[in-house]
Protein backbone atom coordinates (compact mmCIF):
# COMPACT_ATOMS: atom_id res chain seq x y z
CA UNK A 1 0.00 0.00 0.00
CA UNK A 2 1.22 3.53 -1.10
CA UNK A 3 1.43 5.76 1.75
CA UNK A 4 -0.47 8.70 1.65
CA UNK A 5 0.48 12.29 2.77
CA UNK A 6 -1.62 13.84 5.93
CA UNK A 7 -4.26 16.62 5.06
CA UNK A 8 -1.99 19.21 6.61
CA UNK A 9 0.84 18.32 4.45
CA UNK A 10 -1.38 18.01 0.67
CA UNK A 11 -2.07 21.66 1.80
CA UNK A 12 0.99 23.01 2.76
CA UNK A 13 2.51 21.14 -0.75
CA UNK A 14 -0.27 23.02 -2.49
CA UNK A 15 0.56 26.56 -0.89
CA UNK A 16 4.12 26.45 -1.44
CA UNK A 17 2.90 25.27 -5.33
CA UNK A 18 0.22 28.33 -5.26
CA UNK A 19 2.36 31.38 -3.82
CA UNK A 20 5.43 29.99 -5.41
CA UNK A 21 3.89 30.60 -8.91
CA UNK A 22 2.42 34.65 -7.38
CA UNK A 23 -0.49 33.23 -6.20
CA UNK A 24 -2.51 33.59 -2.91
CA UNK A 25 -3.30 30.69 -0.84
CA UNK A 26 -5.66 30.51 2.86
CA UNK A 27 -6.66 28.31 5.27
CA UNK A 28 -10.46 29.68 5.59
CA UNK A 29 -10.82 27.04 8.11
CA UNK A 30 -8.67 24.47 10.00
CA UNK A 31 -9.60 20.84 9.83
CA UNK A 32 -8.42 17.56 10.70
CA UNK A 33 -4.12 17.47 10.48
CA UNK A 34 -4.28 14.33 9.63
CA UNK A 35 -6.98 12.72 7.60
CA UNK A 36 -9.41 16.16 7.55
CA UNK A 37 -11.50 16.44 4.11
CA UNK A 38 -10.83 19.36 2.05
CA UNK A 39 -12.19 22.12 -0.01
CA UNK A 40 -11.06 24.48 -2.25
CA UNK A 41 -12.80 27.72 -2.92
CA UNK A 42 -10.87 28.20 -6.33
CA UNK A 43 -11.06 32.17 -7.66
CA UNK A 44 -9.38 33.54 -10.48
CA UNK A 45 -8.29 37.70 -9.02
CA UNK A 46 -11.09 37.36 -6.98
CA UNK A 47 -13.73 36.09 -8.85
CA UNK A 48 -14.97 32.60 -8.05
CA UNK A 49 -14.29 29.74 -10.08
CA UNK A 50 -14.63 26.66 -8.87
CA UNK A 51 -15.86 24.81 -5.48
CA UNK A 52 -13.35 21.14 -5.37
CA UNK A 53 -13.48 18.89 -2.85
CA UNK A 54 -10.73 15.64 -2.54
CA UNK A 55 -12.10 12.68 -2.66
CA UNK A 56 -10.74 9.08 -2.83
CA UNK A 57 -10.10 7.17 -6.20
CA UNK A 58 -11.12 3.64 -5.58
CA UNK A 59 -7.27 2.79 -6.53
CA UNK A 60 -6.32 4.64 -2.92
CA UNK A 61 -5.07 7.65 -5.01
CA UNK A 62 -6.82 11.35 -4.41
CA UNK A 63 -8.75 13.35 -6.81
CA UNK A 64 -10.23 16.95 -6.44
CA UNK A 65 -14.21 16.28 -7.58
CA UNK A 66 -16.31 19.63 -8.30
CA UNK A 67 -18.91 20.19 -5.10
CA UNK A 68 -21.70 22.23 -3.75
CA UNK A 69 -23.26 24.91 -6.16
CA UNK A 70 -21.13 26.10 -9.35
CA UNK A 71 -23.08 28.90 -10.16
CA UNK A 72 -21.15 32.21 -10.39
CA UNK A 73 -23.93 34.56 -9.38
CA UNK A 74 -24.50 32.50 -5.59
CA UNK A 75 -22.28 33.24 -3.14
CA UNK A 76 -24.95 32.99 -0.86
CA UNK A 77 -25.78 29.23 -2.10
CA UNK A 78 -22.34 28.42 -1.75
CA UNK A 79 -21.13 29.40 1.63
CA UNK A 80 -24.74 27.86 3.02
CA UNK A 81 -23.33 24.92 1.48
CA UNK A 82 -19.71 25.26 2.92
CA UNK A 83 -21.34 25.84 6.09
CA UNK A 84 -23.68 23.12 6.46
CA UNK A 85 -20.60 20.62 5.56
CA UNK A 86 -18.45 22.19 8.14
CA UNK A 87 -21.74 21.78 10.85
CA UNK A 88 -21.53 17.96 9.65
CA UNK A 89 -17.69 17.49 9.85
CA UNK A 90 -16.13 19.78 11.97
CA UNK A 91 -12.71 18.33 10.62
CA UNK A 92 -13.14 19.82 7.02
CA UNK A 93 -10.38 22.39 5.59
CA UNK A 94 -11.34 24.71 3.59
CA UNK A 95 -8.61 26.66 1.53
CA UNK A 96 -8.86 29.38 -0.92
CA UNK A 97 -6.40 29.77 -3.61
CA UNK A 98 -6.52 32.64 -5.63
CA UNK A 99 -4.16 32.37 -9.22
CA UNK A 100 -5.16 31.52 -12.48
CA UNK A 101 -6.02 27.75 -13.19
CA UNK A 102 -6.52 26.69 -9.71
CA UNK A 103 -8.14 23.61 -10.55
CA UNK A 104 -4.45 22.65 -12.40
CA UNK A 105 -2.76 23.25 -9.14
CA UNK A 106 -4.97 21.68 -7.13
CA UNK A 107 -4.92 18.60 -10.09
CA UNK A 108 -1.09 18.55 -9.52
CA UNK A 109 -1.19 18.08 -5.69
CA UNK A 110 -3.63 15.71 -5.43
CA UNK A 111 -1.47 12.11 -4.98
Amino acid sequence: MTPRLTSRMTIDALFRRVQAAGGFAAVLARGDEMAGAILLRCLERGVFRSLLERTAAIDGTYRWTPCGPQDVESESERQSYIQRRRDRDPDLWLIELDIPQAERFAAESAA
